[in-house]
């Protein structure tokens, strides 16, 4: 099942506290960032379908108005 993007935000957040922490191993912090580049990613995506939707709705509203 998917994550929530609210969920994927809160992991973001405590992996950069993580990278944040100078007492994480360099083979750690490689491991946290490509962590974070996926959830950064599907974060962006989720954004991406939602703003799609705003869009769709919005179009369909003025359609109607008009």
């Amino acid at each position: 099942m998917a994550k929530n993007f609210e969920t994927m935000m809160m992991e973001l957040e405590d992996i950069v506290n993580k990278l944040d922490n100078d007492k994480v191993s360099l083979d750690e912090s490689i491991k946290l960032y490509e962590e974070g580049i996926k959830l950064s990613k599907a974060c962006q995506s989720q954004l991406s379908e939602a703003e799609k939707k705003i869009n769709q709705v919005s179009d369909t509203e003025v359609n109607n108005e008009a």
